[in-house]
């Protein structure tokens, strides 16, 4: 059990039957009234953010959230492939950042798949991106490109087809050419 005193960022506890992890927390002392925490959560299951509030005192009971590093080898129609030493595990989630050969991170709690953890960058091909135009020369210019797995970023006007580029998996923007 956790005392939500204690709460600090990442941490995953079970409430109502569904697996949280606390994204943001701050302890509140009202003017008025008993002190609480509150917390911005994550549905580890659904994947919806919520705040909630708990009287200062309340105890969580911690989920244990286990981590395998894994493979991700191919897509087969609707399902994706990720291969251990091991075991095969499939998966539908954040397929975008996806390409073969990436190594993730599968979390799982008491044997159930809850998803993938995608490093924070990973490089991707330019397919598609249209020519820069001459004369276009205005601050942060960018243009669309599609990238190997069917993302689409905002690049700036110098990337080309054929470049590889980094991507963030938090924002979903450019980072750099690898």
């Amino acid at each position: 059990m956790i005392n939500v005193n204690d709460i600090k960022n990442g941490i995953t506890f079970v409430l109502d039957g569904d697996i949280y992890q606390v994204l943001e927390f701050s302890h509140v002392k009202p003017g008025k009234g008993a002190a609480f925490v509150k917390m911005k959560i994550k549905n580890l299951r659904s994947g919806s953010i919520t705040e909630k509030s708990f009287n200062s005192g309340t105890k969580l009971e911690k989920a244990m959230i286990l981590k395998k590093p894994m493979q991700f080898l191919y897509v087969s129609g609707s399902s994706y492939n990720f291969m251990n030493m091991e075991t095969y595990e499939q998966l539908e989630d954040d397929v975008k950042y996806l390409k073969e050969g990436l190594n993730v991170d599968l979390s799982f709690y008491e044997g159930e798949l809850l998803g993938v953890l995608l490093p924070d960058k990973v490089e991707l091909e330019v397919i598609h991106t249209e020519p820069a135009v001459k004369g276009n020369t205005t601050n942060n210019a960018t243009k669309d490109a599609e990238l190997e797995t069917g993302l689409v970023v905002r690049v700036p006007l110098f990337v080309e087809q054929g470049d590889v580029i980094i991507v963030s998996t938090s924002t979903g923007k450019y980072d750099s050419r690898a």
